[in-house]
């Protein structure tokens, strides 16, 4: 019998210590906060899809779509927004239009302004 020479078993110890480090470098470059613009870029594309794919599907323009959401990727943006175009023509879907009120928020915030102008303007005209 013949027993493994010692720089052949260290070897395969150094190999399976490097396997172990090079599996956590996603980890480590996450936790040292290292920039990947790889994975930034997809980050964006399917943030980009996502958008597009909802702007469809409420039936707004393609142009209402970029107009409404300036930071995201136009290439990203068509191409959500034509992969559900073609995902509601083969299923038949109708859009969902939004119910939302355009500017509902914005009463509620100006409503505090102007409830403050009307205090000041009722006491100057008191004077």
């Amino acid at each position: 019998m013949r027993k493994p020479a010692l720089p052949s078993s260290l070897a395969r110890a150094l190999l399976v210590a490097l396997l172990a480090l090079t599996a956590g470098c996603d980890m480590l470059s996450e936790l040292l906060d290292l920039p990947n613009p790889a994975r930034e870029h997809a980050m964006k594309e399917a943030e980009g899809r996502a958008v597009g794919s909802a702007c469809r599907h409420a039936g707004r323009s393609l142009e209402d779509c970029y107009a409404l959401n300036p930071a995201s990727e136009k290439a990203s943006v068509f191409a959500g927004w034509r992969d559900m175009n073609d995902y509601m023509m083969e299923h038949k879907l109708d859009v969902v239009p939004s119910r939302l009120v355009p500017n509902t928020l914005q009463p509620a915030a100006d409503a505090a302004p102007a409830a403050a102008d009307g205090a000041g303007g009722d006491a100057g005209a008191r004077q």
